[in-house]
């Protein structure tokens, strides 16, 4: 992993933005991590604490797998990671990536950021993440 610095371009088309003004997209990318994960590196272990952390995939894909069985194939656009941080629980699947995939991380203290400051974004992203989970 490593830090890729500030670049919001392409990310207006990301999914989970749809609907936001592009400064706001803008304002929440630059203030986010970036990382690339190389092929099959792992970005999430099953049963491992939440490290506050949660994720949107930007390019390429990743695998998500519960006791080993794929479940699922997220690409650009989707989520992930967010079960455990919103229940403050244990991670409920790994997550590997597939080729080199670049995500944006939002931690706790970014999203809580986000939430108290625009009321938009706010409902924005409270319903985005109640989609996905409703998926699980």
């Amino acid at each position: 992993m490593f830090w890729l610095g500030n670049n919001s371009e392409n990310f207006h088309n990301l999914k989970i933005f749809d609907g936001i003004e592009s400064q706001i997209v803008d304002d929440i990318i630059k203030n986010c991590e970036h990382r690339v994960f190389s092929d099959a590196e792992m970005i999430i272990m099953q049963e491992e604490e939440s490290n506050g952390e949660w994720y949107i995939i930007k390019k390429w894909s990743v695998n998500v797998s519960i006791n080993g069985d794929s479940i699922a194939q997220l690409s650009a656009g989707d989520i992930f990671g967010e079960i455990a941080l919103l229940n403050e629980e244990q991670r409920t699947a790994s997550v590997y990536s597939q080729g080199e995939t670049e995500v944006i991380v939002l931690k706790i203290d970014d999203i809580m950021q986000m939430l108290s400051s625009d009321n938009q974004i706010n409902k924005t992203i409270i319903n985005r993440i109640e989609e996905n989970i409703s998926r699980n």
